[in-house]
Formats: structure tokens, sequence, C-alpha cells
């Protein structure tokens, strides 16, 4: 017989994205904030402009069809780590999460880069997110910058249950962009040690923002995720998407559907709608 503490703790778990975003394979759209304020790119400009930018972005990425949204602090480069993250940042990005969230009504995700951890889950709480994307929630490893980062589990589910957020689903990177992992954490052990610390759903990424994962890659994802779905988490395109949605259960798109292919402008509503239409024909 299962004790009751662990029939609440696998209540909790999400087991079909579809429950969270009403569709079997569902597609995130992101939305990366302007350099917030603290940051070596913010000139100045005010929240105003912020705002601006990124509802725009997510409307147009309503428009496309997507299926939930994730704000982040994309333009905070170089980024800093874990706790070392400025209050500054944090609540620019919780006052902008809440904008966006009310502008547009999709399922609502926060990801604070890197590893933002119980900022992270604050910004969410802030803003009614319905879940967070977590760059680190096991193991260890190093990000781009020379940053030294752990895995946050252990605090981040204690003050998520203190808050009575457990309603805030944890979709956490295995093998995460811009980072490498510690000698010794392989895939599969990553996958282990993350779906153990209570993740929802994993994400699996390439070397850098905008690179896809090798195919092969996420194949061997999903067959060591069990029960947990598996989603891609950058580098999909219009063209690769159906061969990833055939072996993932979602995707997260950022790069590939601004103006231009370029990251750094905003979101093109036709990109959208195309590497939607790719995605639904995969399934």
């Amino acid at each position: 017989m299962t004790p009751p503490w662990k029939a609440r703790l696998d209540a909790l778990k999400l087991r079909d994205l579809g429950d969270l975003f009403g569709t079997k394979k569902p597609v995130l759209g992101m939305v990366h904030c302007w350099p917030l304020p603290g940051a070596p790119g913010y000139a100045g400009y005010g929240m105003e402009v912020i705002l601006e930018s990124a509802i725009r972005d997510a409307r147009a990425l309503a428009d496309g069809g997507v299926d939930g949204i994730i704000v982040e602090n994309m333009w905070d480069v170089p980024f800093r780590a874990g706790s070392h993250v400025a209050p500054e940042s944090i609540a620019a990005h919780a006052v902008v999460a809440r904008a966006v969230g009310q502008a547009v009504p999709l399922p609502l995700g926060i990801n604070l880069v890197h590893n933002g951890g119980v900022a992270l889950l604050g910004i969410a709480i802030a803003a009614g997110a319905k879940f967070v994307r977590v760059c680190m929630l096991a193991g260890a490893g190093v990000w781009e910058a020379g940053s030294w980062d752990e895995g946050c589990a252990a605090e981040l589910l204690r003050r998520r249950k203190e808050l009575g957020a457990e309603h805030i689903k944890l979709f956490a990177d295995v093998d995460k962009k811009h980072s490498v992992r510690f000698p010794g954490i392989d895939l599969a052990t990553h996958i282990e040690w993350t779906r153990f610390s209570g993740a929802d759903a994993l994400i699996v990424s390439g070397k850098m923002t905008g690179d896809a994962p090798d195919l092969a890659k996420v194949r061997e994802a999903k067959a060591l995720a069990g029960d947990s779905p598996v989603l891609i988490g950058s580098g999909a395109t219009e063209e690769n998407v159906t061969a990833f949605l055939g072996a993932a259960d979602g995707v997260i798109v950022g790069s590939s559907i601004k103006e231009n292919g370029r990251i750094e402008e905003p979101v093109d509503p036709e990109r959208v709608r195309r590497f939607v239409q790719a995605a639904r024909a995969a399934g």
C-alpha cells in the first residue's frame, strides 16, 4: 500500500503535457526580455519600453498559435548564476512576466538564467505562472561565464511547499546549453538525478542558444525519461521540428521565429504560424 505522503507527492507530478497546455505535443514560445535594469545592455530606457517589447512579442506568439509562453531574461548577458542574480533583475522580470500573463491568456512559464532557483519561484508566484524552467535542478557544473553552480532542488521544493505554490510545475533541463556538467555526470545520470529530485518534465537542448541538440541525444533522453515528458529546449526550426516531435513530447522555440531568424529581433507572427503548422503536422 502506498503511504499517504508518497501518494501526495505523486499526485503533484505532471504526467501529461496536455493537462497543462490542452494539446498532445505543445509548442511553447519564448518572450526574450530586453536587458533589464542592472544588465550591461540596459541603457536607461525604462520599464515601459521593456514591457511594450515583451507584450508585443507575446501577442505575436499567441497570434501564431503557440500553446504556452515562457518569459526569460535572455538579454541580461553575461549571466549571473544561482543566488547571485541581482534583486533589480528579479523585480523587473516579475513585472514583465505579470504584464505578459495579463495580456495573453496562455499558460505562462518563467525562466531565470542562470538557474534562478528560489528567485525563479518568486517571479512565478508574482506573475501567476503555471510552470518554471529550471536550468539545473540536480547535479553540478560550470556556466559559460565561469560561474560554478549546483542543483537547487532541495531549497526550491521546500520553498515551493512553504509558499503554497506546489501547483507550479518544474520543467528541468538536463545537459543544459551554455554549461558543462561536472565530470561523470553523463546524460543518463543527470536524467536519473533530475527525475529523482522532483522534475515534472525534462528539457534537452544544444550547446548554446539557437543550437539544436542531436536527434540521437533526444531519443536517448526519451528512452531514459520513463513517464516524464521530454521537450526540445533550443534550436527547433520549421524544418527540423517534425523530426524532433517524432522523438519528444513538446518543443520550446525562440530564435527561429524572430524576424529574419535573428534572436535579437522581434517575434515574427508569420514565422510562428509556419512553425506551429509544421509542429501540428508532426502529430
